[in-house]
């Protein structure tokens, strides 16, 4: 693992009108880590990994993603967009398009791939989440679980530096839920190399979810947040058997 961080956010705030979403939050993020955050509805959780693609916009404090400040500067905008794949509660697939179009759309755009490699990588990439048979398929044929599979290659295909997932699984039923969390399991030790779109060690990747088990298992470090504050910060065994902070002791007891 790096010792440079890939993301550091720095004191980070947020209001919507006169409601203070984000309080000052600071979290750094290394190469490689797998960085679970936690926290009821409405604690800022979502919010705040969206500013790491300025999907949100923040109103005071820093954040710098692979040494480029986050700014209103559409040309860092676009160029950390172009580091940091995204993967919703939603699937938002472009449901006129086969699920191979859905993959090789950005990259031949914003990367330039022709259509014999954007082709390529995509039935590769549809390998490794285990639906490469639904290649020509329209997104409404298939499952939900399938649908959220055809979202992370898709986010795969810019080759990004970071993964974000923001509850990626709560909208799936629960029969689904472990074929999505198992391809987000294969990527902490599998991410496309920019160099010969090979697969190797360590996905950076934030991830916004309510999965115990998934957290405890993947998971480097996990972050409670509430009421737009992060609230503890810790390993998984330290986190679940030892928490230091009160409200993360009430969590826990909600959750498990």
């Amino acid at each position: 693992m790096s010792d440079q961080p890939i993301i550091v956010a720095t004191d980070v705030h947020k209001w919507y009108d006169k409601f203070h979403v984000l309080r000052g939050v600071s979290l750094t993020v290394y190469p490689g880590e797998v960085v679970v955050i936690m926290g009821p509805s409405g604690s800022g959780k979502s919010t705040f990994i969206r500013t790491f693609n300025a999907l949100e916009t923040y109103e005071q404090g820093q954040i710098v993603i692979d040494g480029t400040e986050l700014s209103h500067d559409l040309r860092n905008i676009d160029k950390i967009r172009q580091e940091v794949g995204m993967v919703f509660q939603q699937f938002n697939l472009f449901p006129h398009l086969t699920v191979l179009q859905n993959i090789t759309l950005a990259p031949r755009w914003v990367r330039g791939w022709s259509k014999p490699k954007g082709a390529e990588i995509a039935m590769q990439l549809l390998e490794r989440v285990g639906i490469l048979e639904q290649a020509h398929k329209y997104p409404g044929q298939l499952s939900g679980g399938q649908q959220q599979r055809v979202a992370i290659a898709r986010a795969l295909a810019m080759q990004p530096k970071v993964m974000l997932f923001d509850e990626p699984t709560s909208a799936l039923d629960p029969e689904m839920v472990r074929e999505v969390l198992d391809v987000m399991r294969s990527l902490k030790t599998a991410k496309i190399s920019a160099d010969n779109n090979q697969m190797e060690a360590g996905m950076t990747m934030v991830v916004v979810t309510h999965e115990v088990g998934f957290a405890r298992e993947v998971a480097d470090r996990i972050v409670l947040m509430d009421g737009g504050i992060l609230v503890e910060e810790a390993a998984p065994t330290e986190f679940f058997q030892h928490p230091k902070e009160e409200r993360t002791r009430r969590f826990l007891s909600q959750i498990l």
